[in-house]
């Protein structure tokens, strides 16, 4: 399978539904550039993000591709992939009713697969809550079993991954802070770490300045952290980088 599988998945999700079963969706580009990446043939890169989120009557769904090219001369190889397709199907839109306690607003089947170059396919299932914190656009909490399914992928374990979303508004823009962390809280194979992985981005919505208010959240500028303890599961390998972002959403 190559980097062609998501791409694909990006510009037909909405078409692949009708009408009236999507809620909302949105596609996207991020290009990214950062340095003090670990792990990588190049400590420099460049990335290139697509993404598609959406809403349909029985759940949701995330999807994104990477597109990640190694800046220096003497890399052995210059670029690699790697992308994930998330759905989730809402046991409150199923079964029509609420379901829920407390905070937390509905319950999911949570699904992910993970694919990319080199030993990295893996299946991961389990359940997603929807949970209302306050000053949080949205919050989602999936807590997921991970099986390894290619050659030589020794990640199979738990996995616990928040999502986020939080608006600032600033005049007639907005500052969004958003993202997610996964950490995997339970190995099963000896040579595989335990890891925690933090990836948020903080934006500034740079189109509606230029463009106007009409044009909000189309084209947002910023920065994205990443800390991964443990990289890989690599025990002692710990990550810690910035990168500058621009983020077009079509």
């Amino acid at each position: 399978m190559n980097k062609k599988w998501l791409l694909l998945a990006l510009l037909t999700t909405p078409q692949a539904m009708a009408d009236n079963m999507i809620h909302w969706w949105d596609a996207s580009v991020t290009a990214l550039y950062g340095d003090n990446y670990d792990l990588a043939p190049s400590d420099k890169q460049t990335t290139f993000t697509f993404e598609t989120a959406g809403a349909w009557q029985y759940g949701d769904w995330f999807a994104f591709q990477d597109l990640i090219y190694f800046n220096g001369s003497n890399v052995s190889s210059d670029s690699t992939t790697y992308g994930e397709i998330s759905t989730r199907l809402s046991a409150g839109k199923i079964s029509g009713k609420q379901i829920g306690f407390g905070p937390v607003t509905d319950l999911s089947l949570a699904m992910t697969f993970e694919e990319g170059e080199g030993p990295v396919k893996s299946f991961l299932y389990g359940l997603g809550m929807d949970i209302t914190i306050p000053y949080f656009s949205y919050f989602q909490l999936n807590t997921y079993r991970r099986d390894a399914i290619s050659s030589g992928n020794i990640s199979d374990g738990w996995q616990l991954t928040p999502a986020f979303r939080m608006d600032f508004p600033v005049g007639n823009s907005n500052i969004v802070f958003d993202g997610f962390f996964d950490w995997v809280f339970s190995a099963d194979n000896q040579g595989y770490e335990e890891n925690f992985h933090f990836n948020p981005q903080l934006k500034y919505d740079l189109g509606a300045v230029i463009f106007g208010s009409h044009k909000k959240n189309k084209f947002l500028v910023g920065v994205e952290y990443d800390y991964w303890k443990n990289k890989y599961g690599v025990k002692g390998v710990d990550q810690n980088t910035y990168s500058v972002i621009a983020k077009y959403h079509f």
